[in-house]
């Protein structure tokens, strides 16, 4: 089959069938590299982005595995990696947490309606072709979202970092406001495996570019927390550890369609739509400027809102363009969406064979 004899409209409705023909022995190692990387880097946010949305570490998994693999195939971008992000998740808690317990079946039912609405709200401004309205986002703008993506990221992180109990906040000076209160109760052996874990990625990245630098911090990083819980115990150090994942292959889910879930997630649902709209243009276009890709945005649109839709019926949450998995899976040399979607595969293979050692 002649895939570049295809009319205009199986282009449209299979976007991937422009990029496929061009994958090679040569992409295809080169995505496959990338895509390991990213499914190392994504193992353990996954977990920790489903915590922060109220949810079990399933969830989180799952997140990155399906609807990853759709957000790659209908988007635009060639190096966007789509999955759970720190804002959408501290947004899916505030938004659902008023309403029912964290982590109860209901909880979760709701989760799914929420993930679901606001992917047929995506999908819908991608057809009715809305993606035009990002051209009225200036490049400004998309350096002050990607900066304030950063921002919030270290915001989630800082108890983690200094091994302090701060619960998950919307915003920066929050985050600062407690951690100021609690800094008294830093623990040491956490702050040291932190700061292990940091110097080892900036040296990595510096001395030795080929090697994934995050990588290389979690290996360096997860060999000295093993080292200091054998010598002093884990409650004496407080370095805790993931446990055993009981995560499998995505597991079907239904949405709770129940009017009253439908009534108390419609207006989240709008938010969180536009609000990971505005994260994955940001970051297409963040990357496209970088490998000077041009970007639909109406097709970002359809593959993002697809990606909701699949993440509501396959146990995952909301979703949106990665801005750190985005930018490593570009720098470990990525070269098709093959990559993302590869890295899926890797994420559920390692979580399957590997879990409980994590």
């Amino acid at each position: 089959i002649d895939l570049n004899a295809c009319p205009a409209w199986v282009y449209r409705l299979l976007p991937f069938l422009r990029w496929v023909p061009g994958v090679t022995r040569e992409t295809f190692r080169a995505d496959a590299l990338a895509a390991i990387t990213g499914a190392l880097i994504v193992l353990p946010q996954a977990v920790a982005f489903a915590a922060i949305a109220g949810l079990p570490p399933e969830y989180g998994l799952y997140a990155a595995m399906v609807p990853t693999v759709v957000a790659a195939l209908w988007g635009s971008s060639r190096y966007m990696v789509s999955g759970p992000t720190t804002a959408i998740s501290i947004v899916v808690f505030l938004s659902i947490s008023p309403w029912a317990e964290p982590g109860s079946p209901r909880y979760i039912g709701i989760v799914l309606t929420l993930t679901l609405l606001a992917g047929v709200m995506q999908l819908a401004m991608g057809l009715a072709r809305l993606g035009m309205l990002v051209h009225f986002i200036s490049n400004t703008v998309i350096v002050g979202f990607t900066a304030g993506a950063a921002v919030l990221i270290v915001a989630s992180q800082m108890g983690d970092f200094f091994g302090l109990e701060i619960p998950g906040v919307a915003n920066f000076h929050d985050a600062l406001i407690r951690f100021g209160s609690g800094i008294a109760g830093t623990r040491p052996w956490v702050l040291l495996v932190g700061l292990i874990t940091l110097a080892a990625g900036i040296l990595a990245r510096r001395t030795l570019p080929k090697l994934p630098y995050m990588i290389a911090a979690m290996a360096a990083g997860g060999v000295a927390a093993a080292i200091v819980n054998a010598r002093y115990g884990a409650e004496q150090t407080g370095i805790r550890t993931l446990g055993k994942l009981s995560a499998s292959f995505p597991q079907p889910s239904l949405p709770d369609f129940g009017f009253s879930a439908i009534q108390q997630t419609l207006f989240p649902a709008t938010v969180i739509a536009i609000l990971a709209l505005t994260q994955a243009v940001a970051v297409a276009r963040s990357l496209a400027a970088r490998s000077d890709q041009n970007i639909d945005s109406n097709q970002e649109f359809i593959g993002q809102g697809l990606s909701n839709i699949a993440a509501g019926f396959f146990s995952g949450f909301a979703t949106s363009g990665s801005l750190n998995r985005s930018g490593a899976n570009f720098a470990a040399g990525a070269r098709t969406p093959l990559a993302a979607v590869l890295s899926a595969v890797f994420l559920l293979l390692i979580t399957l064979l590997v879990a409980p050692l994590v």
